[in-house]
């Protein structure tokens, strides 16, 4: 089996990294804050002093981090991750960035004899603690044999979008939808509050109607207790809509629910819903009507 590395342990990358030590792979770890890895060591972990040792003593290095200046940071320090690359080792990094981003950190990569592959995932925490990921990669499916059983420990599917760049370009799209979904559901959830109709009715018409979804199964108790724990936080989505508003800038397109989109997440993580769950995006409608009225 190969070793494996993990840079980044936030609520995604731990549970990723633990699933591949429980399917019996040696996985070296690093976080920039300490204390996230200790969980993983007492499944079986080893802590490394900093990014560079991660790539030297793994086979594979997984990056799961929450945005392109961490990236950065993580692959340019001193003792960070090109410093540990050399011929024939692979970065796979599965965080959410603008393909832009992906394709200029392979080449960063690939100046020191490495490799590197953008395989960003669509699916939450619920998804990943049951390897229930959707793996986006960018690469042809040829390229991807050796790397198809870790993937199969991650997610359920994996599919190859061609070229660098191109999963992460992918990820946009599908959260793009996810963006616009959890603003849609809300919406609904607020319509019917101000309708007078009861809140379990609702929600047992949509989820016996063609509108029904998995996102909308996995949000209803939410709007059932109106509390958000986070799944996928708010302030993830609307970093997010912000790349897909370049993007979408970038191709000379509009499209206004993104746009709408990308101004309500944005106002709601500015008004401290962030580290809630993105359907939390519901309280921010419902205080902006609040004020309205």
């Amino acid at each position: 089996m190969k070793t494996i590395g993990w840079i980044g342990l936030g609520q995604m990358g731990s549970i990723m990294a633990s699933n591949l030590i429980k399917a019996g792979h040696a996985v070296n770890v690093y976080n920039r804050t300490p204390q996230k890895t200790v969980p993983l060591v007492e499944l079986g972990a080893v802590t490394m002093a900093s990014p560079k040792e991660v790539v030297e003593h793994s086979d594979v290095t997984f990056l799961m981090l929450t945005n392109a200046e961490a990236i950065k940071d993580v692959l340019n320090a001193e003792e960070g991750v090109l410093a540990g690359v050399s011929l024939g080792r692979t970065i796979i990094d599965m965080s959410t960035i603008a393909p832009g981003e992906s394709e200029a950190f392979a080449q960063l990569v690939a100046a020191r004899g490495g490799n590197y592959l953008d395989a960003p995932v669509s699916g939450s925490t619920g998804a990943a603690a049951v390897a229930g990921l959707v793996i986006l990669a960018g690469a042809a499916e040829q390229e991807l044999t050796e790397f198809m059983p870790l993937f199969g420990v991650l997610g359920k599917k994996v599919i190859p979008f061609g070229s660098i760049g191109k999963g992460s370009a992918a990820k946009l799209v599908i959260n793009l939808l996810l963006g616009i979904s959890g603003q849609a559901i809300g919406e609904t959830m607020l319509l019917s509050e101000k309708l007078g109709l009861d809140r379990e009715s609702v929600i047992e018409l949509i989820s016996n109607s063609g509108m029904n979804t998995p996102l909308f199964q996995t949000k209803r108790d939410m709007f059932r207790s109106q509390e958000f724990p986070s799944q996928f936080m708010l302030e993830l989505m609307a970093k997010d809509l912000g790349l897909i508003t370049d993007a979408i800038n970038t191709a000379g397109l509009q499209l206004p629910l993104a746009g709408i989109a990308n101004a309500t997440f944005a106002a709601a993580r500015d008004n401290g819903k962030g580290k809630m769950d993105l359907a939390a995006v519901y309280l921010e409608l419902k205080e902006k009507n609040s004020k309205d009225v």
